[in-house]
């Protein structure tokens, strides 16, 4: 849907490209305008990576490289975008990698120095990218604004380091300019998606928290996840839109089983949690993983082989079984919709299901209480159906 923009955060190596992307999405929330960060370079960050601690960030960001499949995956993802992108792009992109960032609508430049940002915009003339920022990135000098009212916006910003969330008056303008090109009604997307969800029951994850009093962010504590499933019903179909945690899309993924699940992806739209086939003669593939075995559980971590994994629901995904008689952790970089597949798969042949945040507490308790029972037999929340406002 190309009337979405893609707006590429370009520079050298080194310069703040992730940080400020960083900042800019947590921005862009704050503001509920719907967008989605497209990491388009396979160096294994996320939010996580500028929340953790970065000594343990180093040991575990699972670092990639850039392959003929990496760089079709990521251009069909920006091709086939579905919502508004900011694209955290490489910062020495070959010329097979260039079709990337010829896909995107705009550019925000940031470099080190003067040279740095001329090699880039050089680079979005080239591939007729119009540059909407740029932008000096600083570790000394303070924040300083050299051109507002003309594009593209020109400013120095100050302190791009990893692990922190820049928001000075640089970020700032830079923010209002980032929102006038992605300020589509979030409304009417919302609309538009729930309208297209394939079971009647589609819930608006923002919608939800607003309903039981709690924050809008996406972030989705542990401790909340008890109130979602109270009120959702047990057991019935349900298709999922939203900025969600891994922990939440599982638990709902679990307490709607065995009925269908669907979830909104930012880059396939509605899809359902990928067929997995427990076998004892499964062999690593598409995925590798480690079995640890305990005493009451089982550690499987599993990992993605080439670090992308694209989503072909026709290839069922072939896991070892594990031991029924033991609980269950789950570990590893994984797509969403992976999560709720495992989450679901295991749950068929477990007698007890447990991950690392406490899933099958979760679901003891929900069958257990009969309060949280008879909230569940509402098949329709209010103002949660189909087509409901944002």
């Amino acid at each position: 849907m190309h009337q979405f923009p893609a707006l590429m955060i370009g520079g050298p190596p080194h310069s703040g490209k992730s940080v400020l992307a960083y900042s800019l999405t947590q921005a862009l929330r704050a503001r509920q305008i719907d967008h989605y960060l497209l990491r388009a370079c396979p160096d294994g960050e996320g939010d996580w990576s500028n929340e953790a601690d970065q000594g343990m960030v180093q040991i575990l960001r699972p670092k990639g490289v850039f392959n003929a499949v990496f760089v079709a995956q990521i251009h069909q993802a920006i091709q086939g975008r579905l919502l508004p992108l900011l694209v955290d792009v490489g910062g020495q992109p070959r010329p097979d990698q260039e079709v990337i960032l010829a896909a995107c609508s705009h550019a925000i430049l940031i470099a080190a120095d003067a040279a740095g940002l001329a090699t880039w915009r050089a680079l979005a003339q080239r591939l007729n990218i119009p540059v909407i920022a740029e932008l000096i990135s600083s570790l000394t000098d303070p924040d300083a604004r050299w051109s507002d009212t003309t594009t593209p916006l020109r400013g120095r910003i100050f302190g791009l380091v990893r692990g922190q969330h820049v928001a000075g008056p640089v970020v700032q303008r830079l923010v209002d300019v980032v929102a006038t090109h992605l300020a589509l009604p979030t409304a009417e997307i919302r609309r538009l998606y729930l309208a297209m969800a394939p079971v009647e029951m589609a819930v608006d994850l923002d919608r939800v928290a607003l309903k039981l009093g709690l924050q809008i962010n996406g972030r989705w504590l542990p401790s909340e996840i008890l109130p979602v499933l109270r009120y959702l019903p047990t057991d019935a179909p349900l298709a999922i839109y939203g900025r969600g945690t891994v922990w939440l899309y599982a638990a709902l993924a679990l307490h709607s089983w065995p009925a269908p699940f669907h979830q909104f992806d930012p880059r396939l739209g509605w899809v359902q949690p990928w067929p997995i086939t427990l076998t004892p003669d499964a062999q690593p593939g598409l995925l590798d993983w480690q079995i640890d075995t305990q005493a009451d559980h089982c550690l499987l971590q599993l990992r993605i082989v080439d670090n992308y994994l694209a989503y072909h629901t026709d290839q069922p995904l072939a896991l070892p079984v594990l031991p029924q008689t033991h609980g269950l952790i789950l570990s590893g970089k994984l797509p969403y919709w992976l999560w709720t597949a495992l989450v679901r798969a295991f749950t068929q042949s477990f007698a007890k299901f447990d991950n690392c945040l406490g899933f099958d507490r979760v679901r003891t308790r929900f069958a257990a209480s009969p309060s949280i029972e008879a909230n569940g037999q509402c098949r329709q929340p209010p103002d949660m159906g189909r087509g409901s406002p944002a």
